[in-house]
């Protein structure tokens, strides 16, 4: 079957209500190895009332709350860092976390994929972080794609009777990559395998997607998603990179919307507040204001702090 193709559609829009720079509250703290600024934001999700922010370079979760911005500390990497750079000569052995999903009581955190080292999963309950490994997981979700992985977002579903986890790949490894891709698994399963208490989940379906490309020819690809009613609103961005592992210059983004019943995905350009091409990298909605969301964008730079939009929906989505 032909991938679905994204529709930009000139009926929806977005209305950037305000933009502000995550630092935390606490200054840098070299002992934690954590930097003054959540850097490299990479995923969102709303959990107990405060905004929780993956970062896919620092092992730390950012969170924001009424009162401030504070971290959860995730365990150390390669010679105990929590920090992964070029410039540190350690950027291979970061976990990539790209999203992380709220799932009842807990928080979860999906490593991309792109390495071996990638093939994690970060479970956060009760303040308990655990790491696990989830090699088999990754390699089944390889094998329905046939070829190479790129884990960039995740939502979970819920319509009718369906309660799943999607999975969405960015479709950026390579010259060989047949593009973004849903790849749907049930939320029960997963969760019972990763308690050990079930076999391997069985995958539900893969959606592949055409997203579109910039006007020098960068392919959009998923960074993020959640649901939205019977919808689900994704992220996806153009990069100027030959594969996943190598970051390049951001070549636009664009949040967009899948119908889960009906099918089809309809898009619309998402920019920084000055007009400028962003790479937007996870989304969260705001439970006490219809229509409104969280939107981070990664500079790509860490020593620049991730930016954070507050933003408005509007037309028909």
């Amino acid at each position: 079957m032909p991938p679905s193709k994204a529709i930009v559609d000139p009926q929806l829009g977005i209305r950037i209500l305000r933009s502000r720079e995550l630092r935390y509250d606490a200054p840098e703290d070299a002992g934690d190895d954590r930097p003054a600024h959540i850097r490299a934001a990479s995923g969102l999700t709303v959990h107990g009332g405060r905004l929780v922010i993956a970062q896919d370079d620092a092992s730390f979760f950012g969170v924001l709350a009424s009162d401030g911005i504070s971290a959860i500390k995730l365990p150390r990497g390669v010679d105990g860092r929590r920090r992964f750079e070029v410039a540190l000569g350690n950027k291979l052995d970061k976990l990539d976390l790209e999203s992380v999903l709220a799932v009842d009581d807990e928080l979860w955190a999906f490593g991309s994929g792109s390495l071996p080292v990638r093939d994690k999963i970060c479970r956060v309950k009760d303040g308990v972080v655990r790491v696990q490994e989830a090699a088999p997981l990754y390699a089944r979700l390889r094998e329905a794609l046939g070829g190479a992985l790129n884990i960039e977002g995740a939502a979970r579903v819920r319509v009718d009777s369906r309660d799943e986890v999607w999975l969405f790949h960015r479709g950026n490894t390579g010259p060989d990559d047949p593009g973004p891709a849903t790849l749907e698994l049930a939320t029960a399963d997963l969760r019972a395998w990763l308690d050990a208490t079930a076999p391997l989940p069985a995958l539900l379906d893969i959606d592949a997607y055409d997203l579109g490309t910039t006007a020098d020819g960068a392919r959009f690809g998923f960074t993020d998603a959640v649901a939205y009613g019977s919808r689900v609103l994704y992220l996806a961005a153009a990069e100027h990179s030959a594969n996943a592992i190598d970051d390049g210059a951001a070549g636009g983004s664009q949040l967009g919307i899948i119908d889960v019943v009906r099918g089809g995905a309809r898009a619309t350009p998402l920019v920084g507040v000055d007009g400028s091409a962003v790479k937007a990298e996870g989304i969260a909605l705001d439970p006490a204001q219809p229509g409104r969301a969280w939107v981070v964008l990664d500079p790509d730079d860490p020593e620049r702090p991730t930016t954070l939009l507050d933003i408005e929906l509007v037309g028909p989505w």
